[in-house]
């Protein structure tokens, strides 16, 4: 007897060869819905329609697995489960990383998935509603697929090595010959972000934005490189101040006490505050609080330097912010979106720290949180730090702010305490000057009324017209943090100003966050606009105080990687070559080249550069090229030999 095999009906058929391509684009939509955690009419408007072409090469990719897993395979619901996982996942981790840190989700994090999935835990971090609407729509797919494709014809395995074949070649030049060809993205309109990566994510998506960055990864060498381009920038340096008379800083301690009497190794303490920046300044735009939230900081102002840092970062980043201030090179001169601690700082190499353990110095950090978090504790001794102070080593701490991070985020009050006792334990253990590096955590974004009770809680008394109840209690929210800070700077101060050794304390913010996940606190008040890119979205307080000056120093704005050579030179310290060329660069040509934006010497912003800054800027990079991934020929004149022999 003959079994004839019967032909699927045309509507059967009709339907397979339509199930691939309408499910991974379902499945793109459900990408975007989870990592923007909306999704309406506004979302195709004004980010998806715009960047069509970003879009239609993820669904291209997500149907190309598809067909590459099913010619493989023969099996469709892995084909269907595989590529919306594909999307979904790196969506979710996207979605969560930008609660957690303002960020989206970027390669080099994949080196952090452990770290990250504990700090998503700290943080109380709930599934979305999106991701359980997608799980289940997922799913059902899934089974269906099953049904849809059941009893079809099989094919011998040519054929289907042939499909896999082709589909995988398809899918592999649609990676490498466009995703990670920025010269073709860039035709197709897919423009590099150098500002904000999640905006670069709401414009073209996860997927695209995701490959995308994988350009970010390669350092290229520049072409005026060698050991006597080198060498003719630090000449310079020399010539220029070995013949320079007169201070930057007249007011200044160092300008007004002969060389003879200046302190020459103090101990230096470096604190960065989260998310700080004086929110007083808001009582000028409307605002109106309940209590002086920055009353130390107004105190020491009237006796110590005091401006702003040009913060690389907005909303996230704070490594970036660290790695500036701690080492004098800037993140500009890196790839867009990438981390100098995870990806660059994986070597011993000049820094701040560094060179000071070369002058006898001790060093330490402080950091309340966890040790791996942006991979600190690999990056720490690569910069000099000796000893790490992380949120595993410390006990009886305060913690506050539970609304969001359910285990609470270590107080500034807390951190205070750790930076005092650190410091006695150093001197305890060695006369050695001391310089002692801390972070703070309590006001990390994000803001919401319910993480303070209402009688500890600063309370917003005026405010601009129009703004959301859920935005002002925000406002108060991020106001409470500021006012403890203000208490840590207090309380730090006075401890510091009894002890029987001169002290540096410098004190600033990493950088602005939105405040209610948007901009209206600024722009309804007119302090700032709706763009991250605004200048005034990245100048942070900034306080330098030390307990043997009463020198006032108005110090205007500097960049992030200028706080070390300015710091010294207001203090008469020893510098090496490559801070003494970031202090002429900051004389001669601008405030700071961040990010896109220059900062001139007026004060006024801008986006060009003279021929004269583009000279200080280039010569900026070579130095940093060689001290960072060069042959470090710049060590040996700053008699750093030790770390030359560390870096080859």
């Amino acid at each position: 007897m003959k079994h004839h095999s019967k032909a699927a009906p045309v509507w059967l058929h009709g339907a397979r060869l339509l199930f691939p391509p309408a499910a991974t684009l379902l499945f793109l939509v459900l990408t975007e819905w989870i990592a923007r955690g909306t999704l309406n009419a506004d979302t195709f408007l004004q980010y998806i329609f715009p960047h069509a072409e970003a879009y239609l090469l993820a669904w291209g990719l997500l149907f190309l697995v598809w067909l590459a897993l099913d010619w493989l395979t023969r099996f469709a619901p892995l084909a269907t489960l595989l590529s919306a996982l594909l999307g979904c996942l790196p969506a979710t981790v996207d979605f969560y990383t930008l609660q957690l840190r303002g960020e989206p989700f970027l390669p080099w994090d994949l080196a952090q998935v452990s770290e990250a999935a504990g700090v998503a835990s700290a943080a109380g971090i709930h599934v979305q509603t999106s991701m359980i609407f997608s799980a289940v729509l997922v799913l059902a797919l899934t089974v269906g697929s099953f049904f849809l494709y059941r009893g079809r014809q099989k094919l011998p395995w040519v054929r289907r090595l042939a499909g896999f074949a082709a589909s995988t070649a398809a899918a592999c030049a649609l990676v490498f010959g466009v995703f990670l060809q920025p010269a073709v993205t860039q035709a197709l309109g897919i423009l590099p972000d150098a500002w904000m990566q999640d905006r670069y994510y709401r414009y073209y998506g996860v997927v695209t934005s995701f490959l995308t960055n994988l350009t970010n990864l390669e350092i290229d060498k520049p072409e005026s490189y060698s050991e006597e381009a080198i060498d003719a920038i630090l000449d310079d340096v020399e010539a220029g101040e070995k013949y320079t008379t007169s201070s930057a800083y007249p007011d200044s301690y160092a300008a007004q006490t002969p060389a003879e009497e200046r302190v020459e190794q103090p101990t230096i303490l470096y604190v960065m505050d989260e998310s700080y920046w004086d929110v007083s300044e808001l009582e000028q735009y409307g605002f109106q609080f309940d209590t002086d939230v920055s009353a130390n900081l107004h105190a020491l102002q009237q006796g110590s330097a005091y401006g702003r840092v040009y913060s690389p970062s907005f909303g996230g980043g704070t490594c970036d912010v660290e790695f500036e201030a701690l080492t004098g090179y800037s993140v500009s001169y890196l790839p867009n979106g990438s981390k100098p601690y995870q990806q660059h700082v994986t070597k011993p190499m000049f820094a701040l720290p560094s060179y000071l353990k070369t002058q006898g110095y001790q060093t330490a950090a402080v950091h309340c949180f966890w040790a791996r978090y942006w991979s600190r504790d690999t990056a720490y001794p690569n910069l000099g730090l000796d000893d790490f102070i992380s949120l595993e080593k410390m006990h009886g701490v305060e913690k506050v702010r539970r609304h969001y991070w359910t285990t609470g985020l270590v107080t500034d009050d807390s951190m205070a305490d750790q930076i005092i006792s650190q410091y006695e334990t150093m001197k305890e253990k060695s006369d050695a000057p001391v310089f002692l590096h801390a972070v703070t955590m309590q006001n990390h974004t994000n803001y919401n009324k319910d993480n303070y009770p209402d009688d500890q809680r600063v309370k917003v008394t005026e405010a601009p017209a129009g703004l959301k109840a859920s935005t002002v209690g925000a406002l108060e929210d991020f106001a409470t943090g500021i006012r403890d800070a203000d208490a840590m700077l207090g309380k730090l101060t006075e401890y510091f100003s009894q002890v029987d050794e001169p002290v540096i304390l410098v004190f600033w913010g990493d950088h602005y966050n939105p405040i209610d996940s948007n901009y209206d606190i600024y722009t309804r008040s007119g302090y700032a606009s709706d763009s991250s890119a605004d200048p005034r979205l990245h100048q942070t307080t900034l306080l330098m105080w030390s307990n043997y000056s009463d020198r006032a120093v108005d110090l205007g704005t500097i960049a992030a990687y200028d706080i070390s050579p300015v710091m010294m030179e207001l203090f008469g310290l020893r510098q090496p070559l490559y801070f003494q060329f970031l202090g002429r660069q900051l004389r001669a040509a601008y405030r700071a080249n961040t990010r896109g934006t220059i900062m001139e010497k007026d004060g006024t912003t801008s986006n060009e550069l003279t021929p004269l800054q583009q000279k200080w800027r280039d010569e900026h990079w070579l130095l940093q090229y060689d001290l960072m991934f060069g042959k470090g020929y710049a060590l040996g004149r700053m008699g750093l030999e030790g770390l030359a022999e560390d870096a080859d």
